[in-house]
């Protein structure tokens, strides 16, 4: 894969690469990737809780009722 980045993120990979951050450029961009896999990561979590949360709030202010798991079960595994 060949990819262009243009001269400011060439200038910060080869600061970084100086600094001993990575060995090559190879190394940064795997090492950039993953963390950017785990900030995604991050960011889906925590909108789930807020969803979560969001509807904890509705159902403990009454505007959501909830049905007890027995009930929903008994419903789908006729």
């Amino acid at each position: 894969m060949n990819v262009s980045l243009g001269p400011p993120y060439e200038a910060l990979m080869k600061r970084l690469i100086e600094k001993g951050y990575a060995g090559n450029q190879t190394e940064l961009i795997r090492q950039a990737l993953m963390a950017y896999e785990r900030k995604v990561d991050e960011e889906e979590v925590l909108l789930v809780r807020k969803g979560v949360d969001h509807e904890m709030r509705l159902v403990e202010s009454g505007q959501m009722k909830t049905i007890p798991f027995d009930k929903i079960k008994a419903k789908y595994s006729k």
